[in-house]
């Protein structure tokens, strides 16, 4: 009776780590600004790429500055022969500071994803 429960084990923890692929979120691979960094001039754009396709109708980000006020971005655009990056134009100059981006995604497969970064502007 044991080989039995010992065996169904084994099968049950087969198929549930085989099938930990299936269950992927789009996480945020590269960024532009990068994360982290420091840039020379305001950014038109900010871009950020994952790690699977994304809906641009539910994916989207906020820019906000080191004092806490939004900076106001474009609409998320997913080009069509860029199915896993968003654009979002940067609304005005922002001036010499840090900022964060606020960026959450829906990935094809409906998970939703959220997180946030910093780069700074330099003088």
């Amino acid at each position: 009776m044991r080989k039995f429960y010992a065996l169904h084990f084994a099968v049950a923890l087969a198929f549930a780590t085989a099938s930990t692929g299936a269950f992927a979120h789009a996480l945020l691979d590269h960024a532009s600004p990068g994360v982290g960094s420091t840039v020379s001039g305001s950014p038109r754009e900010i871009a950020l790429s994952f790690t699977q396709n994304l809906v641009a109708g539910f994916s989207g980000a906020k820019l906000v500055a080191a004092g806490g006020g939004a900076v106001p971005l474009g609409k998320a655009v997913v080009a069509p022969g860029e199915p896993q990056t968003m654009h979002l134009s940067v609304g005005r100059a922002l001036k010499p500071g840090g900022y964060t981006v606020e960026w959450h995604a829906v990935s094809v497969d409906t998970h939703r994803t959220s997180g946030a970064y910093r780069f700074t502007v330099a003088p």
